[in-house]
């Protein structure tokens, strides 16, 4: 459907309590495709394609987490869902948390997985991709030929094995997708508003204390290179009350390597956890006496 003149594809499935499922940078709504429909038995998915990306539209607008949250309460709006509990993968994981934060009201529950956002460090890929001048370079990449050529010899070093090479398949699917000149323009405008150089720029650290009023859970892949999973013990110590999966001989699509055992630990966690009330007595309390210092957060997060 059309929201604010721009055209958002999605997968609506299921029915009972909403689950709001979504994906990385340079993704779409496919990435969940191992869990949508488990998941629809007993709830109500939404999956969308984030703007800029997928099916979605493409426009020269404003790609930042702010932007994005507000995108899904107005999708969520539209579709008449008054409360969900938010999945989200990668960048995704970034847009959930501003969306909890944004919108405490209309968030019952906080699923990351793999979640950007946590610290600074980053793979150097994505440091590069936020830097100027990557449209044209991927404009160049993407050229049919070239584009060919780079995209079978990704899938036969994954498909080999070597050393190096987790999740390239999926680094593969990504890169064929960034073809097009609108996505490529996208992932740019995206990156460049929470990576430089130096590393993630965008955090939740100094926020994390608020989730001590909404049920947490986070799943990472113990061998992520793209976000080190060593950021899931910080996120932990930012919020204690958080519910911490390393799921072993992963990456950084946990949810893709082992579709199963994250599903079983989505099923467990919104079966062990009761939605988050909207109290906003003590979210206020909690932002004038649970405040960390910003030496811990600095400590935490470098």
């Amino acid at each position: 459907m059309d929201i604010h003149g721009h055209r958002r594809a999605f997968v609506l499935s299921g029915q009972g309590p909403a689950l709001l499922m979504l994906h990385g940078v340079a993704c779409d709504h496919t990435t969940w495709d191992r869990l949508i429909k488990p998941l629809s038995r007993n709830h109500t998915v939404i999956a969308p394609d984030l703007l800029g990306h997928g099916r979605s539209a493409k426009p020269r607008g404003d790609y930042t987490l702010g932007a994005y949250a507000n995108g899904m309460r107005d999708l969520l709006s539209v579709l008449g869902i008054d409360r969900a509990t938010v999945v989200g993968h990668s960048f995704g994981g970034g847009v959930a948390m501003q969306f909890a934060y944004q919108f405490p009201e209309l968030t019952e529950r906080l699923v990351l997985v793999a979640p950007g956002g946590v610290g600074r460090e980053v793979s150097p890929l994505i440091r590069l991709a936020a830097m100027p001048g990557f449209h044209q370079v991927m404009r160049a990449l993407t050229l049919p030929g070239i584009r060919h050529v780079n995209a079978t010899g990704l899938r036969i070093a994954h498909a080999a094995r070597l050393p190096g090479t987790r999740d390239i398949d999926e680094i593969a699917a990504i890169y064929e997708g960034l073809r097009d000149p609108g996505s490529r323009s996208a992932v740019n405008r995206l990156l460049s508003a929470v990576v430089d150089v130096r590393g993630q720029i965008v955090t939740m650290a100094d926020r994390a204390y608020l989730t001590e009023a909404m049920p947490l859970a986070v799943i990472w892949g113990a061998d992520d290179p793209i976000i080190p999973a060593s950021q899931a013990r910080t996120l932990e110590s930012l919020a204690p009350g958080s519910r911490v999966e390393i799921i072993q001989d992963s990456g950084h699509f946990p949810h893709r390597d082992h579709p199963r055992e994250v599903l079983r630990i989505l099923r467990d966690f919104l079966a062990t956890t009761q939605p988050a009330p909207y109290d906003p007595e003590r979210l206020r309390d909690l932002m004038l006496g649970g405040q960390p210092s910003r030496r811990a957060v600095r400590a935490l997060t470098g």
